[in-house]
């Protein structure tokens, strides 16, 4: 095995370079699985989860779960509706069991307007429709000129996501029960103002059983992850892969993605389980599709059958570096309750830091010898003694709704290992630097030294992230990006 070990030894001239390159490799779950590939508008890329820290709201817990990745601002004609042929779901475990007590359903309906314009004079005039989803500047209340309106309902089901009762979530002001999903950020010809545009589309909610009201948001935001991805999957070329912590570029500084976000009363989500919930998003599409050869706008295809699961994420980075290539697409096929009987070696048993031992062995690296490794167990699995451990054994992202959340000054982007306990890995925030945080733990940051000889240096990939990137008020994540960004009207 030294023998390969030694072969290997030019892939980069530093073990720390090659430890902080992995961090790369634990970025967002970005198409972390071959079959999602193949759906984009439904694959999961992040899940957050914080008690919200916007003054005032301090009694309320906000779920965001992130969809469709990398997307490119100027990716028309068509941009990046969301699918109507599936079911996108935010599950809340309350009790400690595993399973979901609480899932708010989100389904997408996409409405052609047909807009056509007449061509040609007298006898040779047509009415021809439009090849373009506006066909001129949307300001204001005035949206007639968007030619495809995307609208969504969102049900609260209780117990069993299949089997339980479902209630619609309602506009607390109207009284509606569909809402409008605001058009991708074209560019600022068609939405000169998108961020006031965007905002008319912030809804207060009734929540079925609950008291008081919500808030939620559902369109398209600049991607909220940062990380230095090209550079770290290029066999770890980076420049300065120590050192300061934002020497790097974030190479999702140019993609957006599209948000599911509620801001929930702590109420309606306590359970039984001391004040710890669970949570954790998937999408789901027909079991069964036929294509058809004659497809329409509405009817591309002929979907039906029972649901099947098809993009699972919680915790970030687990089916990217922890879940073994043969079982990714079982990953995302699966729930917490049964992650025990199918994926416990892979967090007992890491092979990241045995393959980087074997990689850079002469030059000093050592993964923890502490095998099995009940401290990542811990982390991804049961949640963490005394602090966001609810009895459940399962990958989830705990949140312990009793810790006070941090004002956004005051965070520390590396969460509970910065000393700030309303952070990663107790939920997660938009400004927590996961990357770094996870590579820590990942190479035994919470090991003894002595069954962690690497695990006590300062990793980054040096693209850094902290709440001053974001807002501190509800929807937090900022204005997508515009497809075209030329101020000329």
């Amino acid at each position: 095995m030294r023998k390969g070990m030694m072969s290997r030894r030019g892939l980069r001239a530093g073990a720390l370079a090659v430890v902080v390159g992995a961090g790369g490799a634990w970025a967002s779950s970005h198409r972390e699985a071959p079959f999602v590939t193949e759906h984009p508008k439904v694959d999961a890329t992040d899940f957050y989860m914080f008690r919200a820290y916007e003054p005032g709201r301090e009694d309320y817990v906000v779920l965001i779960a992130n969809y469709v990745p990398l997307q490119q601002p100027y990716g028309g004609p068509n941009y990046f509706q969301m699918d109507p042929e599936a079911i996108y779901e935010i599950h809340i475990d309350n009790n400690g069991d595993a399973f979901e007590d609480l899932t708010f359903q989100f389904r997408f309906n996409n409405e052609l307007r047909d807009i056509r314009l007449p061509i040609g004079s007298g006898d040779n005039r047509q009415n021809v429709a439009v090849p373009l989803v506006a066909v001129g500047p949307i300001t204001g209340e005035d949206n007639s000129a968007l030619n495809v309106v995307e609208s969504y309902t969102v049900n609260m089901i209780r117990g069993d996501r299949r089997d339980g009762d479902a209630v619609p979530v309602w506009n607390f002001d109207t009284g509606a029960m569909t809402f409008i999903k605001p058009v991708d950020n074209i560019g600022n010809k068609t939405l000169p103002q998108y961020e006031k545009y965007a905002a008319r589309h912030v809804y207060n909610i009734g929540i079925p059983g609950c008291s008081g009201q919500g808030r939620m948001f559902v369109g398209q935001r600049k991607d909220p992850f940062v990380v230095n991805l090209g550079e770290t999957f290029d066999l770890v070329n980076i420049t300065n892969p120590i050192g300061a912590p934002d020497a790097e570029a974030d190479d999702l500084a140019d993609a957006n993605v599209t948000s599911l976000i509620l801001e929930l009363p702590i109420s309606c989500l306590r359970g039984e389980g001391d004040g710890v919930i669970g949570a954790w998003t998937t999408a789901s599409l027909p079991k069964k599709r036929r294509l058809k050869t004659n497809a329409s706008f509405e009817n591309p295809s002929k979907e039906n059958g029972e649901w099947v699961q098809v993009s699972r994420l919680s915790m970030p980075l687990v089916n990217e570096v922890v879940i073994g290539l043969r079982d990714k697409n079982r990953f995302n096929a699966s729930e917490p309750k049964d992650d025990l009987a199918q994926f416990a070696t892979y967090v007992t048993h890491p092979t990241l830091p045995a393959v980087l031992e074997i990689l850079f062995f002469d030059l000093g690296v050592r993964a923890p010898t502490a095998i099995p490794r009940d401290d990542l167990v811990a982390v991804f699995v049961t949640g963490i003694d005394g602090l966001n451990a609810n009895g459940a054994v399962g990958e989830m992202q705990r949140l312990n709704l009793n810790v006070s959340p941090t004002p956004a000054a005051s965070q520390s982007n590396l969460g509970v290992l910065g000393g700030d306990l309303a952070g990663f890995p107790n939920g997660r925030r938009p400004g927590d630097d996961v990357v770094d945080a996870a590579l820590r733990v990942a190479m035994g940051v919470l090991l003894p030294v002595k069954d962690a000889p690497s695990g006590q240096l300062p990793f980054t990939d040096g693209a850094f992230v902290d709440s001053s990137y974001f807002s501190n008020t509800f929807p937090y994540l900022t204005t997508p990006l515009a497809g075209s960004p030329n101020n000329t009207p």
